[in-house]
């Protein structure tokens, strides 16, 4: 019977207990957790290492950076768990030995001298704060016991060490690791340890600042006394292990932090751009890289207070691994908090003109296409497409030069030449597959100004431009974020090569015997450009691994003389790539195997013809050799006796010899320099001999179609002459000048007149020797635009 009735009670007291319990998890998952457990912590921009490059405040203005338990130091975990709640991992959210033990412990002194609160409880404190009476513990032990029912002990344990407090708006251990040693929470000292736990139990006495000092210290160094007694602060390491006394000295001769650091908030502009149309994640991983970041940072604040003095307030900088075309570091501009300036600005995804940086894609598309070689010799003299008349940026021009030589030296002339070749609308298309996503997509919109900085795209697109030449002419879209990514061949690696070959010719604008005085990288293609009325100043260039883009300028498009991309931007560009130490030394990467070797005129680069007397070899691509022949070299036989030209017509009864010569072009002949001007000209006809019929007139290049001839008041007419020129297949004839029918004298073709315009509509006439003539008629205005009408 006895036996029945204790088995009654026992049944009893178990059903009573599952029922509680179960009414208990019942109302656990019914009862909402509290809101603030699940508000949001501050949105981190991290490096690429995982240590974070910028953090914002959370939703309600903290300072509080979530953490995982994996994240945490080890003995930072060991002594909090020891320290405050030894049985965490046993307990159901309270401890009933630690409420039986606070009881008979405050029942015999007769005041509250010890706490029961385990850190579950804590955390619902910390998450609902409540006053500190016998209720509001109540409500905590039941808080506490849905947070054990609801979460995981290491979800308890992360959420814990994410809203613990550390005074003013600092919560969390990694918040306040960073504001107050500068580092992660993943590897503490014990002395850091010691007062991350310390801090939590009076946090806005304790946080670091002068007058919290010394409560501060000796917080720490009593807890860490109490560690160490209960062997929960690590003693050194197993190759040098430390008594515990040992460790207690090195806590306490350890410096106090007295004042918050700031946190990370390294790229402001990177950050608000990389989150741009991704929401605000807890946690954003990028390819950004901490070293290299720093070196931007430093050399542009090394450069600043120069180019303020010089006018120019604003500056950008991306660098890009481009073997990855991961990028590595963004700057958006000098001085993110420079109102006056629009430092706020993200200026490297701010289209701006490119100046002359596009030549090098012109040049690498015309070798693809078979339009040149480098070698090319090609005419470098004014030009005009209907009102656009293109000028090198010294106003001078050279009469001719060598395709690879006009891109070091960045003419303007043979390139918009050249562009007319290529074409504009295939030039874009070769721009938007290498990423140029700001190109006005309408027909037209674009002319042969492009080749000139006629045309927009911002520093992040220009990285991607260069960054497919390096990698060979195969483009991978950029990215700031880990990612998988296609790439595709837009420019064959011959082309790349020979075009990076060009731009290696120059070296550093501020130190060009640079190589020879130092252990400097020595491969590094680059190229400058500066727009229109000197508003932008860009150098980019590429080193064995990294491409580098630097931009300088103002972004409210004020100009600036110095605004010279070898000048103003060419030392920083080189600045960073020897800071990153990125150039190769050893021997020269070969040419890739599609480049043949061809024989071309020693000359002028192309292919030769009988009459080029000295022959040197270019390399080509194989299936786009260019088929122009030498069009400056001519064989003119000669009789022997007289050394007259003769033609086929009068050879009979002569002894005859051919000849070599030079003969350019009368538009390119005035151009030329001395050396190459005064070349051994053509002998004339021996007599009876008849030249061979040219039907071309005479061609005026000046005044030009369409061109604005306007008389500056105040200015004497004298002092405003209009050249009169032109070219003529006949290179040494005298041509005739006429205005309005009196004639105003006789040049070769080479050379040029000088008219002294005055008001009024006039007919300017030339006249070869064949009689032969053109004409324009031009409008002449003192004080208002003039034309010519045909």
């Amino acid at each position: 019977m006895n036996l029945r009735v204790a088995a009654r009670r026992a049944l009893f007291a178990l059903s009573s207990v599952a029922v509680v319990g179960g009414a208990v998890w019942a109302a656990a998952w019914k009862v909402p957790l509290p809101d603030r457990i699940e508000t949001s912590g501050s949105a981190m921009v991290l490096y690429r290492d995982g240590l974070p490059a910028h953090v914002e405040l959370s939703p309600d203005d903290k300072w509080r950076i979530p953490v995982a338990v994996e994240e945490a130091d080890p003995d930072y975990l060991e002594a909090l768990v020891r320290l405050e709640d030894k049985r965490f991992y046993l307990h159901a959210g309270v401890d009933p030995l630690a409420v039986s033990r606070a009881v008979v412990q405050n029942t015999r002194s007769g005041e509250v001298v010890s706490g029961a609160s385990t850190l579950t409880m804590q955390l619902a404190r910390l998450v609902e704060p409540r006053p500190r009476t016998l209720r509001s513990k109540v409500v905590e032990a039941a808080r506490a016991v849905q947070l054990e029912v609801r979460l995981s002990k290491d979800e308890i344990l992360a959420a814990y060490l994410t809203f613990v407090p550390y005074g003013r708006n600092l919560e969390g251990i990694e918040a306040a690791s960073w504001a107050y040693f500068g580092h992660a929470a993943a590897e503490l000292d014990p002395a850091e340890i010691a007062t991350l736990l310390a801090v939590p139990q009076n946090p806005n006495a304790r946080y670091p600042a002068p007058g919290h000092t010394e409560r501060l210290r000796v917080a720490r160094d009593e807890i860490a006394d109490r560690l160490l007694a209960l062997g929960a602060l690590p003693t050194g390491s197993e190759d040098a292990p430390l008594s515990t006394e040992e460790v207690l000295a090195q806590v306490k001769a350890a410096s106090v932090p007295d004042r918050l650091r700031p946190v990370p908030r390294d790229i402001p502009h990177a950050a608000a751009w990389l989150r741009h149309g991704r929401g605000t994640p807890a946690r954003l991983e990028t390819t950004l890289d901490r070293g290299v970041q720093a070196l931007v940072e430093r050399v542009l604040a090394n450069h600043r207070e120069e180019a303020q003095v010089k006018g120019i307030h604003n500056a950008s900088v991306v660098v890009v691994d481009h073997h990855t075309a991961e990028v590595r570091a963004l700057l958006g501009s000098f001085d993110f908090w420079d109102a006056e300036h629009g430092g706020q600005i993200i200026g490297f995804d701010n289209p701006r003109s490119p100046g002359s940086t596009l030549k090098p894609f012109i040049y690498a598309r015309a070798i693809d296409r078979g339009l040149i070689l480098p070698e090319h010799l090609r005419p470098d003299i004014p030009v005009a497409y209907g009102t656009y008349a293109p000028e090198n940026y010294d106003g001078r021009f050279a009469g001719v030069v060598r395709m690879e030589e006009a891109l070091s030296r960045s003419l303007n002339v043979p390139f918009v030449n050249l562009l007319q070749d290529v074409e504009v609308e295939p030039f874009l298309a070769d721009l938007r597959a290498m990423g140029a996503r700001h190109l006005d997509p309408m027909p037209g919109h674009y002319g042969l100004s492009a080749a000139a900085g006629g045309i927009e795209l911002t520093p992040l697109e220009m990285a991607a431009l260069f960054t497919t030449l390096a990698e060979d002419g195969r483009y991978r879209p950029l990215t700031a974020v880990p990612r998988e990514r296609g790439e595709r061949a837009v420019l064959s690696k011959g082309s790349a090569w020979l075009t990076r070959r060009a731009l290696m010719l120059k070296d550093r604008p501020d130190f060009p015997s640079r190589r020879e005085l130092s252990s400097a990288p020595r491969r590094i293609h680059w190229k400058t450009g500066t727009s229109f009325g000197h508003r932008d100043a860009w150098a980019i260039g590429s080193g064995e691994r990294y491409t580098v883009v630097v931009w300088m300028g103002n972004f409210d498009n004020t100009g600036s003389i110095h605004l010279v991309g070898s000048e103003a931007a060419g030392p920083v560009l080189f600045d960073l790539l020897e800071g990153l130490d990125d150039g190769a030394r050893g021997p020269a990467k070969p040419p890739p195997a599609e480049l043949i070797e061809v024989e071309v005129c020693a000359l002028s680069g192309h292919l030769p013809t009988e009459a080029c007397p000295r022959r040197s070899t270019a390399l080509a691509l194989e299936h786009r050799v260019p088929i122009e022949k030498c069009p400056y070299h001519h064989a003119v036989e000669v009789d022997v006796a007289t050394g007259q030209a003769v033609t086929p017509l009068c050879r009979e009864g002569r002894e005859t010899r051919v000849d070599q010569y030079v003969l350019w072009p009368s538009a390119v002949r005035r151009w030329l320099d001395d050396r190459s001007r005064w070349q051994p000209s053509r002998p004339p006809l021996a007599p009876g001999c008849e030249p061979v019929a040219h039907t071309e007139p005479p061609r005026i290049l000046s005044p030009r179609r369409e061109e604005t001839v306007v008389l500056l008041p105040g200015v004497a007419a004298t002092d405003q002459e209009v050249p009169l020129e032109a070219e003529s297949a006949l290179a040494d004839a005298a041509l005739s000048w006429f205005v309005d029918g009196e004639w105003i004298g006789s040049a070769s073709a080479d050379e040029r007149l000088w008219w002294t315009p005055e008001p009024g509509v006039h007919e300017v006439v030339v006249l070869d020797t064949r009689g032969l003539s053109s004409r324009v008629e031009v409008e002449v205005s003192g004080g208002r635009f003039a034309r010519v009408v045909r």
